[in-house]
């Protein structure tokens, strides 16, 4: 395929894992009107968000080990397929159980992100990679942010079923591009999917991250949360030993255990507490009404305008970072966008009177996270081999998402944990709960600096195709 062609390769990365990342946050300012529309009870509605994450935290690593296995094109057709059935069976789904259903389905989009950041490695020139991800990156943080602000305006003005019917169109079209421009790499690792593996992982997965998003319903100590917790802690051990023995593993432990992917984990995981946090509590909080003694009672788009700034910052210092990553090293760029997180949850403690307060807070908090994602993806892809690149960003990403839940719950924790009488929340409540998250982003930017600098690698001509030797990443 001509090298020319690789704008088009990236466009079409881009919205697959750009509407992806939609449909993380796109559904869950709409959960209200959900619920009423399908008559079922908010209990029950919340499995929308929670079958979603539980499926693309089982499906991202696998499917990204597939992928480096049996074809980075073949896996990502296959993924925007089930990406495409999802969000048709949602649109049309007649109850709730269907819904989840289709978000189950729509989780297996999970595997956009591995496979991705695998296909440009394989596909783009060397020079070309570091930029490339870091724009992706961007691509993938903003997708986020673009769900909390359309979510209202969509619902508004047409309906929420439009939530899954605008991703119907694009991911159509995206899957018809890809199957003739997306090239199919001719890297491939050895072995096949330790499907033994598949199951312990998926198991432990589930089982930490289940009672996470449900222990605020179910209560922290009844029998179901502490028995889920003491199966994940065991399958946890069940699974690293499996993995360890096995020929062919579906995560290869030893690249987990090189230094530059532990400590970008560790920030990942640090970090991602901090971010879903944010996302999942800020829009709470500007919606409470002023009788509360904090709060604006903004409506949903009103909300999600307040967001805005957060976008485009995730954006814009996103792409940024692919200039900066060259010279500075993407260490710095991740130590600085934790730290940078760190700074706007300490701003948001101290200050949260006013809207403009509540801007700057998502701009900041927006140039942090851009920069994060692009720095930890570039990390990782420059310290593995190319057959392992599926499966390490995949369970980059899945730290990141652990790290989410448990920050959503650990917050959810201090911010419901003492209601007024009216039943909202009380302002000391969030306070503790920024003050918390802005602990663990500084935590983050500690691991972050404990990443090992990065040897000089000697320089070669560049050919078209190659792919870079693993390093150790400033």
């Amino acid at each position: 395929m001509p090298r020319t062609s690789t704008r088009l390769t990236f466009a079409v990365l881009a919205t697959g894992a750009g509407v992806f990342s939609m449909l993380q946050s796109l559904i869950a300012p709409a959960l209200p009107t959900v619920q009423h529309a399908l008559h079922t009870s908010q209990s029950t509605a919340t499995w929308v968000m929670t079958a979603y994450l539980l499926s693309a935290s089982v499906f991202t690593p696998i499917l990204g080990r597939a992928g480096d296995l049996v074809g980075k094109k073949r896996t990502l057709v296959a993924v925007l397929l089930a990406v495409l059935a999802g969000c048709l069976i949602a649109a049309l789904a007649p109850d709730i159980g269907v819904l989840i259903v289709a978000r189950v389905v729509q989780g297996v989009g999970g595997a956009l992100f591995p496979l991705s950041f695998g296909v440009i490695r394989d596909e783009f020139a060397p020079a070309e990679v570091s930029g490339s991800i870091s724009n992706l990156s961007a691509v993938i943080a903003a997708g986020g942010g673009v769900g909390m602000v359309a979510a209202g305006p969509i619902v508004s003005a047409l309906d929420y079923r439009w939530l899954f019917w605008i991703p119907v169109a694009i991911v159509a079209a995206t899957v018809l591009i890809a199957v003739r421009y997306v090239p199919e790499s001719p890297k491939r690792a050895q072995g096949t999917v330790s499907w033994s593996g598949a199951a312990l992982l998926s198991g432990w997965l589930v089982a930490l991250l289940l009672p996470l998003s449900q222990a605020g319903q179910w209560g922290w100590g009844s029998p179901k949360v502490l028995g889920l917790f003491a199966a994940a802690v065991v399958l946890f051990a069940v699974w690293l030993t499996a993995e360890a023995r096995s020929r062919s593993p579906l995560i290869d432990l030893r690249v987990m255990r090189l230094p530059v992917v532990w400590t970008t984990n560790a920030a990942a995981l640090l970090f991602g507490a901090g971010m879903y946090a944010i996302w999942s509590f800020l829009p709470g909080f500007v919606q409470t009404p002023p009788v509360a003694g904090y709060g604006f009672g903004a409506s949903v788009t009103a909300s999600g305008l307040l967001m805005l700034p957060m976008l485009l910052a995730m954006f814009l210092s996103g792409v940024l970072s692919g200039r900066l990553e060259p010279r500075v090293g993407a260490k710095a760029l991740l130590a600085t966008g934790a730290a940078l997180g760190a700074l706007a949850c300490a701003f948001l403690t101290l200050w949260h009177d006013a809207q403009w307060q509540i801007v700057v807070v998502a701009g900041l908090f927006g140039l942090g996270i851009g920069l994060a994602f692009a720095a930890m993806a570039n990390l990782i892809v420059g310290s593995v081999p190319p057959e392992q690149t599926g499966a390490a960003t995949g369970m980059n990403a899945n730290i990141r998402t652990i790290g989410g839940s448990i920050g959503a719950a650990l917050t959810g924790v201090l911010v419901t944990g003492r209601l007024q009488p009216s039943g909202l929340p009380y302002a000391s409540g969030y306070t503790h709960g920024w003050t918390l998250l802005a602990l663990l982003c500084l935590a983050a930017a500690g691991a972050a600096l404990l990443v090992p600098a990065r040897r000089p690698a000697p320089t070669a001509p560049a050919t078209a195709g190659t792919t870079r030797a693993p390093a150790q990443v400033r």
